[in-house]
């Protein structure tokens, strides 16, 4: 087990990291920063050539590859970070120093047992992307088709065990205080981006994720998957039919090919509703690197590693919370709330109605240009905070991802607005399941269902009605030994854990 000192010791050199690159710049200046935090900010560039611009990719990359995810996901949001800070987080994306062909050559040849000449006709040494986890090549098969392949880098999983070891570790430590820390459940959080991380690591899962999305969204126009090759796909080692297109950052090319970016803007938000809402199975890394505009004006998305489920229960309560939020009808809203458990019960649905009523109705009728986000999101964490709502670790991927979207839609078409495009799919979805056939075809399910559980059906009540409202069981908790320590040095760490650890707060400050 890794000790005390080792912990410390890495949170102190990411924060000299961050410090050297100009990024803990938004901590110091934040007048809410605590005095205690503002001056270890202070003390970690001591001695250090800090640039006139922060740095956040190069941070970023020297930290490691967990924050390398982060960055990802926050460079789709100017409007939360900066225009300077997302253009220079977009280097994330796909643009890394590739790792040597020779090595990539070992890779592959050492995962299928065979030369490299017998598994592709022809493979280009230079990697076309380079990312945080893998890197891809294009290829041509021994049957002639074009393909990407793509490689996890060697020793990317150590590393990733590593630093998620030191965030359970600062998670635990910032956890015992109680409190408002206790309530958003830093340990849950970490331990679903464990959870999500294996995932990522194990390409053969991916393929199979790809797999299935590609099966779920036949029905979407207008939205592909490329298909995968099993016969040369691994746990190290994927490949997938070749896509050609623009990334769908590139908006003047785009428009260059004549495609409408309102209508493609729109096309990606009803394809993330149907996943999460209609399937429950989404992508939930859609970051402009993994997604493309086709000739054919078609979004093509790739990087299948993190995926996301809600089950059909905490579906119906996304839907209708959306539909309430797009109508106006927050008492609904609340009520949701309330019966998902996402809110004590000690509190007054009416209350928070009306709190929900002052966050929604700013947005409503309004172009994504014209509204707050910063200031909606202070709200939103208002309400979370005096309803005494805990934060929900199952839902936390599907809020990253509506997060992506709606940046990248936002890129695309700077007036969309989000409700409006959201609403009809929303309702049609909602009039579907919660209709009288579908209320009727549910009743007769579930009633027959019923029946053939009828001996043990009380044994089992508990299992068939979870308190959770919705959510899977938490994934177990890593045991972590803590450093008990009382009066100012127990504040001085914590104060020491969380400027080091604060790594997504030092953009979002600035």
């Amino acid at each position: 087990m890794t000790s005390h000192v080792t912990h410390i010791w890495r949170l102190l050199k990411w924060g000299r990291i961050l410090a050297r690159h100009g990024a803990l710049r938004g901590i110091e200046r934040d007048p809410l920063t605590p005095a205690p935090v503002r001056r270890l900010a202070r003390l970690a560039r001591l001695g250090a050539r800090v640039p006139k611009q922060p740095r956040y990719a190069d941070a970023f990359q020297a930290i490691g590859p967990a924050a390398i995810k982060l960055g990802q996901t926050l460079a789709t949001r100017p409007d939360l970070v900066g225009e300077h800070a997302a253009n220079d987080l977009l280097r994330l994306q796909d643009a890394l120093p590739p790792v040597p062909f020779a090595t990539i050559r070992a890779e592959i040849e050492q995962s299928f047992g065979r030369p490299l000449e017998d598994i592709y006709a022809s493979f280009d040494e230079a990697p076309v992307g380079a990312a945080s986890i893998a890197q891809v090549h294009r290829a041509v098969t021994t049957d002639g088709r074009t393909v990407a392949v793509k490689i996890i880098r060697p020793g990317v999983a150590d590393r990733f065990n590593r630093d998620i070891a030191t965030y359970e570790w600062a998670a635990a430590h910032l956890e015992m205080l109680g409190g408002e820390v206790a309530r958003l459940r830093p340990r849950l959080v970490v331990a679903n981006l464990k959870r999500w991380t294996a995932r990522e690591l194990d390409l053969r899962r991916e393929a199979a994720s790809a797999s299935e999305l590609a099966e779920a969204m036949v029905a979407e126009p207008g939205y592909i998957i490329p298909a995968i090759d099993w016969d040369r796909t691994s746990g190290k080692v994927m490949t997938m039919a070749w896509v050609d297109g623009v990334k769908i950052a590139d908006r003047a090319a785009i428009i260059a090919a004549g495609h409408d970016v309102k209508a493609i803007a729109a096309r990606l938000v009803n394809a993330f509703l149907r996943q999460a809402i209609a399937e429950g199975f989404f992508h939930a890394d859609m970051h402009q690197g993994n997604l493309f505009v086709t000739p054919k004006g078609e979004i093509a998305a790739i990087d299948f590693g993190i995926m996301g489920r809600i089950d059909r229960r905490a579906r119906m309560w996304l839907a209708e919370i959306l539909y309430g939020l797009i109508t106006g009808n927050y008492r609904r809203v609340a009520e949701i709330h309330f019966e998902a458990q996402y809110v004590p019960a000690h509190h007054d649905v009416a209350e928070f109605a009306t709190a929900l009523r002052a966050v929604g109705e700013p947005m409503r009728g309004k172009p994504v240009s014209e509204l707050s986000v910063g200031g909606m999101l202070d709200g939103l964490f208002a309400i979370t905070r005096d309803f005494d709502m805990q934060t929900q670790p199952h839902l936390l991927l599907l809020q990253k991802t509506m997060v992506m979207v709606e940046g990248v839609a936002t890129a695309l078409d700077p007036e969309i607005n989000m409700w409006e495009t959201s609403g009809p799919y929303v309702k049609e979805w909602l009039r579907t399941e919660l209709g009288p056939e579908a209320k009727a075809a549910d009743a007769l399910i579930q009633n027959w269902r019923t029946l053939q559980r009828l001996p043990d059906l009380v044994r089992r009540i508990e299992d068939a009605f979870p308190e959770r409202g919705g959510a899977p069981p938490p994934p177990p908790l890593t045991e972590v030994r803590l450093i008990r320590v009382g009066g100012g040095w127990r504040y001085a760490l914590v104060a020491l854990v969380a400027a080091a650890a604060g790594i997504g707060a030092t953009l979002l400050l600035s």
